[in-house]
Formats: C-alpha cells, structure tokens, sequence
C-alpha cells in the first residue's frame, strides 16, 4: 500500500482483507465501497489503492462505534477538519466522512462512509431525488458485500479525477443495460450534461 501525506497525518491504508475481516464483528449491514468496490466487480486488480473505504447506514453508526472502541477514529464534520469521535455520540448530519486508525501515533488505515435512507430506500446524500431499494444497493460476493458499481460511479462522476475515469473505464463493458440505464438518469438528474452519459449509451 501507498503511504500519503495529509496535514492530519499519514495514510497507510490496511489490506482490504484485514478491513473485512474487522467488520465481520458488525451486526448491522455494511459494505464495500470506493475504487475497491469498482476492482471487486471487475475481479482483478488493475491500479493502486490510496484508501479503502466502507459503507454503512447512518442510522447503524453507534453500532461501528462501538466495534470500533479500541481504535482511534476520527470525523469530518466541516470541510478540512477532523475531530474525534467520541463512544456513544451521534454524529451531526454533516457528519458522513470516517478517518479510522488503530493509534494516535499510527497512520491513518480506513475510512467509514455514513450513507442515508429512508425506510428501506438508500437515498443518494448529493441529491435526494435519487433513491434505490436497499436490497438493491449492494452485491454479496466473497461473503462479504460490495457497492453496486453503477452507484459506485455515480459518487466518482463528480470528482472525474484519473483514478475515477479509468475505474469508468473497467466497469464500462460490465454493466447491464438496466445498470447503464440507472447510471444515465441519476447522472441526469444531478450532472445533466456528463460526459459519462453518452458513452453509456453508445459504448458495447
């Protein structure tokens, strides 16, 4: 793994399989998400991995707190800014951005991702508009479950850095036509004029 300097310290992130393996100790519903999320459908590794992400409901927080007591685990809750995260807080809706390591002196090794619903509908945070039924929202695979790669992109299509375009890129030819066609109307909804969109109807 890559180390990253940030100004809230180094970022080391831990093997994908040691993530999983901590948060097999989780009752409630969790997931693999970001770049990882993406490489899992395409089933081979393809670049490097700056951090690994993991995706729950916000409503399931004080449960990953409280796996998560014998860490060091920090959140963003204003642009630019970490605070710790103390057991048994709520965090406050801006709240959705985990740092998590295993000691104060240690480099940072994961990221938790705190995602909406309602009821049994995953809500996209960007741009409420945007719903997907919960049974939906992820792929079991390995044991363990994993972002569905059309909503994965969705969340990349934003920061079109190279690392997102060439994740595009892979999932491209794997996505069925009712995957290419989510993709297409929320990118509609909250891009309306995305590159993305094009390709997802023209490209085999």
């Amino acid at each position: 793994m890559m180390r990253i300097e940030t100004p809230w310290g180094p970022w080391e992130a831990a093997p994908l399989d040691e993530v999983v393996a901590l948060m097999r100790g989780l009752a409630a519903p969790w997931w693999v998400a970001g770049g990882y999320a993406i490489e899992l459908a395409v089933g081979r590794p393809y670049r490097e991995h700056e951090d690994v992400d993991i995706a729950l409901l916000r409503r399931d927080q004080l449960a990953v707190r409280r796996l998560l007591h014998d860490w060091d685990v920090h959140a963003a809750v204003v642009p630019r800014t970490l605070r710790p995260w103390a057991l048994e807080e709520v965090l406050p809706e801006s709240a959705h951005d985990i740092w998590v390591r295993e000691h104060p002196e240690g480099p940072w090794r994961f990221q938790l991702m705190l995602d909406e619903a309602d009821g049994e509908e995953w809500v996209y945070r960007r741009d409420p508009r945007i719903r997907r039924p919960l049974a939906g929202l992820t792929v079991e695979e390995d044991g363990f479950h994993r972002l569905a790669p059309e909503v994965q992109l969705l969340y990349k299509a934003k920061g079109r850095r190279p690392k997102d375009e060439t994740d595009f890129e892979k999932a491209l030819p794997l996505l069925s036509d009712g995957q290419r066609r989510w993709l297409d109307e929320a990118l509609e909804m909250e891009h309306t004029t995305h590159s993305w969109r094009e390709r997802l109807r023209r490209d085999p």
